[in-house]
């Protein structure tokens, strides 16, 4: 069985999405950072750094139990463990990589800067808000353009989309807002009629 400890940020939905695609066994735990539960000795005995989510595999390598912290590595994990979303192509798997790392560093990193700035910054910068989300919007249009004439990132639901899909989610407002993104939005339609990402998104 696999525990996850997650809130609905993108960082969490993006692992409580995975799991739910794998159909790997899994128990979903709210952390509600509204109420700084992640900083309860609890939850910090998991993972020190008080950030969600956090995954425990009372079966993990070796049949030992395993802590992981940190969405991506969740991603991953879960994709290995289930043998889903790695495509067994090289030119798709590498494709994959690609835009997997481009959602975990260059799109997950500017949306979450800009949610610090608009929200737990000391000091409000109304033109270092527009600045992030200018490039937040440009990281999308090249999502837009890889999209074009592809079902999915890597031509196969992989851990691409799963990585991708949380941010898009919460981001379109934004995005509805900068410009047309038909490309995008149909991708994002087609994620959001999934089963496991609709049970991931609202665990």
């Amino acid at each position: 069985m696999i525990d996850l400890y997650m809130w609905g940020t993108a960082n969490g939905l993006r692992a409580s999405v995975a799991l739910a695609e794998s159909g790997l066994e899994h128990r979903i735990h709210k952390v509600d950072l509204t109420k700084g539960e992640q900083k309860k000795p609890e939850f910090l005995a998991r993972n020190p750094a008080g950030q969600i989510p956090v995954m425990v595999d009372a079966d993990g390598a070796g049949g030992a139990r395993l802590v992981l912290a940190q969405s991506g590595a969740i991603v991953l994990y879960v994709a290995e463990k289930s043998g889903k979303f790695l495509p067994k192509d090289g030119a798709r798997r590498a494709a994959a990589q690609q835009w997997f790392m481009m959602g975990a560093s260059d799109i997950a990193g500017t949306s979450g800067t800009l949610f610090l700035l608009e929200n737990l910054a000391p000091e409000k910068s109304a033109k270092n808000a527009e600045f992030f989300k200018d490039r937040l919007v440009k990281m999308f249009s090249l999502l837009e353009q890889r999209l074009s004439g592809r079902e999915f990132v890597a031509d196969e639901l992989s851990i691409a989309d799963l990585m991708l899909y949380p941010n898009y989610s919460l981001r379109k407002p934004l995005l509805d807002a900068s410009g047309s993104f038909a490309n995008l939005n149909r991708w994002g339609a087609m994620m959001a009629a999934r089963p496991g990402v609709q049970k991931g998104m609202n665990p």
